[in-house]
This record gives C-alpha cells, sequence and structure tokens, in this order.
C-alpha cells in the first residue's frame, strides 16, 4: 500500500516562475551559474549559491544557513507564496524533442521507503547521503522532488486528463525549450480518489533521486529519535516525490569512455575481447548496437560490433542480464582492470542522449583510447533488479524527464 499525501506547497508567482525554477545546481559550469545570476536576479540559483552575494565560495553548514537565509528572503519579498490547502499538483513537461511526461507532485512516506513499498535499483553513497541530510535539517526545505514511477492506472489518468482541460497555474518555457504546465488539485474528493488508488498499489519505484530519498529517509529516522511525541503526521515523515506512470518514463543508456587499455596494445585487446564475444570490424561508419548484449566500440579510429558469446556467461539474475552489468562483468573489469565504476577516473560516462559521434570525437581527442556504446535497459528491467533486492551498477540509466528545481517546494 502506497501511501500518497497533499501538501502547501511553497511556489513562485505566476509572473515570474519562469525566472526562478533551475536546473540542478550540479548541471551547471561555474560560467553558467554566474552568467544565470548576474542578470536574473529570481534565479533559484540565488539561493543555493549563496556566497554569490557577497563574491566569495561558502561551503558547508556555513553555506546551508546563508542558504535557509536566501530562501526566507525570497519568502519575505513575495517571489515565494504558500498555498493555503493541501493539495496535489499535476504538473506536465513538454520537451524540445516533442516527449510528453505527465504526473502529480505530492510527498510520499518515508516510512514506505523503509518497508520497501518504495523500491531502489541504485546504491547510494554514505557520505553524500549525510551531507544532504544535514542540509534538508539545516536549510528546511527540499526544492526538488524524486522521480517515482507506478503502473498505470485509468483512473488517475482520467482525473490528470480532466485537470488539464482546466486553466494552468503555471505555463512557462525554459532556455532548453521544454515546457512547464503546473495545475493544482485542492478538492477533497478527487483527493481522496487519488490516495485510494496508490493505496492499492503494492509497490513504486525510484526512477531518479536515491540520494535524495535515502537521506530524506535518514532526516526521518533522526527527528524521530528525538521526538518523543512523534504520531506519523510531521512534516518529516515525509518527501516530495513526482509520480509518473510507467509508460510516460524515458530511459536512455550512459556510455562508457575509457583513458587506457590497461597496459595491452590494440591487437591484445581485441585477442582477449575475442574469448568473451564474436567480433566486427564495422570500420569507419558509426555503428550502434540493435538489441541487448551487443556492444558498439569505436578504438584506433574504426567501429567495432561485440557480440556476447552466451556460451561463456551464465544469466542468474536480472542484474547478470544488464548490459551495464554485462560490460562490467565482462571487459571493464576482467579486460581493463576498472574495479570502482564510481570513483576510478580512468572511465567517463556519456548519456546516450548523445550519438556514438560524441564517443568518437572524444576518442580521436586522444583523450581517451576506447568508447562503449550499448542499447537502453527499459522500465521492466528495472524493476526486477529492484524487485529482487539488487542494485544496478552507476550509470546504468540516463530518466527522463528531468526535473526542475523551485517550481514546488517542500518545508520540513
Amino acid at each position: 500500500m502506497a501511501i500518497v499525501k497533499p501538501f502547501k506547497a511553497v511556489r513562485p508567482t505566476r509572473a515570474i516562475v519562469g525566472l526562478v525554477a533551475a536546473r540542478p545546481y550540479q548541471s551547471y559550469t561555474v560560467n553558467e551559474r554566474e552568467s544565470r545570476m548576474e542578470y536574473n536576479p529570481y534565479s533559484f540559483l540565488h539561493i543555493v549559491n549563496p556566497g554569490y552575494k557577497y563574491d566569495q565560495e561558502v561551503t558547508g553548514k556555513e553555506r546551508y544557513k546563508l542558504v535557509k537565509n536566501r530562501y526566507l528572503e525570497f519568502k519575505e519579498d513575495g517571489i515565494f507564496v504558500q498555498d493555503e490547502k493541501p493539495s496535489f499538483y499535476i504538473y506536465k513537461i513538454v520537451n524540445r524533442y516533442g516527449q510528453k511526461f505527465n504526473g502529480i507532485i505530492a510527498t510520499t512516506s518515508a516510512e514506505d521507503y523503509e518497508r520497501d513499498v518504495i523500491k531502489k535499483h541504485e546504491d547510494t553513497l554514505a557520505k553524500r547521503e549525510q551531507t544532504f541530510k544535514t542540509y534538508l535539517k539545516t536549510v528546511g526545505f527540499n526544492a526538488e522532488p524524486v522521480l517515482l514511477t507506478y503502473p498505470d492506472n485509468d483512473t488517475i489518468a482520467k482525473i490528470i486528463r480532466e485537470t488539464q482541460k482546466g486553466h494552468a497555474e503555471f505555463e512557462f518555457t525554459m532556455t532548453y525549450r521544454d515546457t512547464h504546465y503546473l495545475w493544482k488539485i485542492d478538492n477533497k474528493d478527487t483527493i481522496a480518489t487519488i490516495q485510494k488508488e496508490f493505496e492499492k498499489m503494492e509497490t513504486i519505484y525510484i526512477a531518479d533521486g536515491h540520494h535524495r530519498s535515502s537521506s530524506s529517509y535518514l532526516l526521518y529516522k533522526d527527528e524521530k529519535g528525538r521526538n518523543p511525541s512523534h504520531n506519523g503526521t510531521e512534516s518529516y515523515n515525509f518527501f516530495m516525490s513526482y509520480l509518473i506512470p510507467e509508460s510516460d518514463l524515458v530511459i536512455h543508456e550512459f556510455n562508457r569512455l575509457i583513458k587506457d587499455l590497461n597496459g595491452l596494445t590494440k591487437e591484445e585487446f581485441l585477442i582477449k575481447l575475442d574469448e568473451g564475444y564474436r567480433i566486427e570490424n564495422r570500420g569507419l561508419m558509426p555503428y550502434n548496437p540493435s538489441k541487448p548484449h551487443h556492444f558498439s566500440m569505436y578504438l584506433d579510429g574504426e567501429f567495432y560490433s561485440l557480440y556476447l558469446r552466451k556460451t561463456n556467461y551464465q544469466f542468474k539474475t536480472a542484474l547478470d542480464a544488464l548490459d551495464a552489468q554485462l560490460l562490467y562483468k565482462t571487459i571493464l573489469r576482467p579486460i581493463l582492470g576498472i574495479h570502482d565504476l564510481r570513483n576510478d577516473d580512468r572511465i567517463e560516462y556519456v548519456n546516450g542522449k548523445h550519438e556514438m559521434i560524441t564517443i568518437k570525437s572524444s576518442v580521436d581527442s586522444g583523450e581517451f583510447m576506447v568508447g562503449f556504446g550499448m542499447c537502453p535497459s527499459n522500465v521492466q528491467q528495472m524493476k526486477q533488479i529492484a524487485n529482487e533486492g539488487l542494485k544496478m551498477p552507476p550509470k546504468s540509466t540516463y530518466i527522463l524527464p528531468k526535473l526542475r528545481s523551485a517550481i514546488t517546494i517542500y518545508e520540513y
């Protein structure tokens, strides 16, 4: 039984929401951030980069306290206003490729996370979890929802369609040419219907935001332990999420770039590859794999196709059948000596929205020696891995939609 709850969102005013909303802080280069803050006083980047006001870098807890101050200033100046009634928020994104994403911004339960009603498919780093937990506790708000996915549901889909016939609270287009729409649902009967439909679901799945959800869970555990009057209704029991149906989720792959051949010559490397793969030289024309367990490779100015010799590899779990895991177990670890996919600086990742020509140019530049391309995984693979209690390797999926910060804000 999945628990979702409405909440009183803090939101930018309609007139400036497009100026306030921002991509995640880490996705900007330093020059991009400074340019946006210089010319846009309303950008949420001013809140999460509070040192800009004093022309200096501020880090750690000192930065978190200043983030809270900037946030309160935005509220005092009327840039942010809190809704009076608990609501669900129907949120639609149409990106520049014409892909449409429809879902509900709500709060979801930290207890559901603990009980594995909200399932995970990626490992998290303890240091990042603790850092973001401290951040949430200090600033007292969360401005970017976790992306969750649920089985397609006719009743919820009908409510979303009917709501979208009405006047949107927000409608704005960002510089990346994606258009965002927001509708508010504060009708008690409609809210109850949505909640009942989610209560029928045994599980929902984290698509993107594993660190944000795990940090919110750690905050919940801390606050629950400190509160002798805990009753389960406190704000820390929940975290903000954007829930979309599985059919709306788009998954791209992450391709791999490797800086060296682990001391092997090109010929030695190809011979070792031949033990596990049937190799075909595709020449100068970019090659993309067409089905799972096949890879493309760019090496020394030429493209290759790699076809797994299945007699040498057993699929015992859903994770074994995942291409990112297959590449790691058969090539990256045993041949190229890459054991730590998160921290080894010999490997870099390129999301699959970029074509193999990006792999080619990166290798041709001399920065990398070899690149691998793969097919994207799918929702069913992601769910099966989560259901088996397994975790994907890092950078196994590049999932859309990518959300903006500060369109709705949840206060703890």
